[in-house]
């Protein structure tokens, strides 16, 4: 009970308990609005909605330039060296501006091409095209906010961001939804993100003023420099990522059939959910620690800060999906997806394992370790591809959870060894 009281008294439960009313918002208003889709879209309207979201996605990845990550190491780094941190800030809000005003404008004059490529030839949704165009530019900037937010390490700030954000997207989304049905819901994931500007912008006002800190004199092409590696570690998870889970999805409906591909798939959602408890408060507060730990001593402090307060947290709670399980995909789903139960035991475990290195794998971004994270990402996702080939054949479809195991077993044998003296 002693230990349970020390975890509760520290600033980090304080923080993660509001992360994790952060999450439950957003795992909630996900349901809600998968059901409002469910209702007023049906199945076909669905596939446009997913179409547009991976559009959507890979734009906003390109927009942003994949810096997000280097900005809050950087901030965290130069908040205090006025000089510096102008530099930064300039560059960096210069940088975005003119890259998603070219991609407005490619959007924009070019929105029928767009359509056609996104929706095909039956659906005219050119409009949809041309707000996102416009929305795009506030959305960079709104996720350079966020960053800066994150860096300066207001930890609070930027769980409230998320929260608010998501509550606005309920907002906008059902309003959207039940007026306009399939076009409705195109255009909420569209003008959603532009609106988290409003939020950051409040939060950004707090701390300075934001227009007499950008100048175009201070801008420095030296900070691109030190920040492109940012781009191409986002790139290589980014990219790579859904191009190797796309080949084995594909392999798994040719081997044990289109039904346990999407038992699989619905795993991997309910894994999704708990997930981003952890991907949060990773980013949120312990990415900005590492970026100033300045010896493997501090370093050290945080990688068993996280072990011994967030992972048995994280292991407790999984026990408990566990024993739920049946329950649990009656309650989300259907009577359909009860074989799901069997894939639980390997997937759990697999997460624990993937938890225990995501804080390693952190390090990486922190103190921008380029070269190393790109082997390792390879070198795990060649893992995951060939073990899930060969485990599929002797186990069918729990060959993919093992095989996910495996590989984050791996992963975490590989960055123990490699980050020893931080870690020991």
């Amino acid at each position: 009970m002693e230990f349970i009281k020390e975890i509760v008294r520290t600033n980090l439960f304080k923080i993660t308990s509001l992360n994790s009313v952060s999450v439950l918002i957003k795992i909630g208003i996900g349901l809600v609005t998968s059901k409002l889709l469910a209702i007023f879209v049906g199945p076909s309207g669905m596939a446009l909605v997913g179409n547009l979201r991976n559009f959507s996605n890979s734009l906003e990845s390109i927009a942003t330039l994949g810096f997000q990550n280097g900005i809050v190491k950087y901030v965290a780094e130069t908040k205090d060296d006025r000089p510096q941190f102008q530099k930064l800030i300039s560059t960096v809000c210069i940088s975005l501006l003119v890259v998603a005003i070219l991609l407005s404008g490619i959007l924009y004059f070019f929105a029928a091409f767009w359509n056609q490529q996104i929706f095909g030839t039956h659906f005219e949704y050119e409009i949809v095209i041309k707000a996102m165009a416009l929305a795009l530019p506030w959305f960079a900037i709104a996720v350079f906010f966020l960053s800066i937010i994150n860096g300066l390490g207001k930890f609070k700030s930027v769980i409230y961001v998320n929260i608010i954000g998501n509550l606005i997207g309920l907002l906008v989304s059902m309003s959207m939804i039940l007026q306009y049905k399939t076009l409705g819901a195109l255009l909420s994931i569209v003008i959603t993100p532009a609106l988290l500007f409003l939020v950051t912008y409040y939060f950004i006002a707090k701390e300075f003023q934001f227009s007499k800190l950008v100048q175009y004199q201070s801008f420095d092409f030296h900070v691109i420099r030190n920040l492109s590696s940012y781009s191409l570690m986002a790139l290589v998870s980014s990219v790579l990522g859904p191009l190797v889970y796309l080949a084995i999805r594909k392999n798994v409906i040719f081997v044990v059939g289109i039904e346990q591909a999407g038992f699989w798939e619905t795993m991997t959602r309910i894994s999704t959910y708990y997930m981003l408890f952890i991907s949060t408060i990773l980013t949120v507060y312990f990415l900005p620690k590492l970026a100033v730990a300045k010896d493997n001593f501090e370093t050290k402090k945080v990688f068993w800060s996280f072990y011994k307060n967030i992972l048995p947290l994280f292991i407790i709670g999984l026990i408990f999906i566990y024993f739920s399980r049946t329950l649990l995909i009656k309650l989300l789903f259907t009577k359909e997806f009860l074989p799901v139960t069997n894939l639980f035991f390997w997937q759990l475990s697999g997460d624990v394992l993937k938890v225990a290195s995501l804080i390693l794998g952190y390090q990486f971004f922190a103190k921008k370790m380029t070269l190393a994270f790109i082997l390792s990402e390879l070198a795990s996702l060649g893992v995951l591809y060939f073990s899930s080939i060969f485990l599929i054949k002797f186990f069918g479809i729990q060959g993919i959870v093992m095989a996910q195991a495996l590989d984050n077993f791996t992963y975490l044998l590989v960055l123990a060894i490699y980050f020893r003296k931080s870690l020991f």
